[in-house]
C-alpha cells in the first residue's frame, strides 16, 4: 500500500466537482468515487462554499416563465427534443420542488404538478 498524500483543491476545482452531482443523474456517491473522495468531503465542500457565497443550489439555473392558463400553441416541427434527457428542477408556488428528466410525458407531468400543488 502506498503512502497517503493530502490533496489540495482550489475553490474552482471544488465547484467543478460539485457541479457534477445531478448531471446525467450522477449521485454524490458516484461523483465522490470518480474523484477518489468521500461523500462527507463533497457535503463539507458544499457547506463551506455556501458560507463563502460561492455555491448555491440554484447555480446555473435558468428560470423560464410558464403560463398554465394560456391556450397551448401547436408544437413547432423545427424544435427537436434533446438527444438525451436532462435533469429539470421545477419550483412550485407552494415552495415544493419537483425534479424530473426532460423525457417525462407532458400529460403525466401536468397531473403530477396538480397533485403536488393540491397536497
Amino acid at each position: 500500500m502506498g503512502v497517503e498524500r493530502r490533496r489540495r483543491w482550489s475553490d474552482d476545482e471544488k465547484l467543478e466537482i460539485l457541479s457534477e452531482v445531478g448531471m446525467g443523474g450522477a449521485t454524490v456517491t458516484q461523483v465522490a468515487q470518480r474523484h477518489e473522495l468521500t461523500r462527507s468531503q463533497i457535503y463539507g465542500w458544499r457547506r463551506d462554499l455556501k458560507k463563502k457565497g460561492l455555491w448555491s443550489p440554484d447555480r446555473g439555473t435558468v428560470f423560464l416563465p410558464v403560463d398554465f392558463d394560456a391556450t397551448p400553441e401547436p408544437a413547432c416541427a423545427s424544435v427537436s427534443a434533446p438527444s438525451r434527457p436532462v435533469l429539470i428542477e421545477l419550483r412550485l408556488r407552494n415552495g415544493r420542488c419537483l425534479r424530473f428528466d426532460s423525457s417525462m410525458d407532458g400529460d403525466a407531468l401536468t397531473r403530477l404538478i396538480r397533485a403536488v400543488e393540491a397536497a
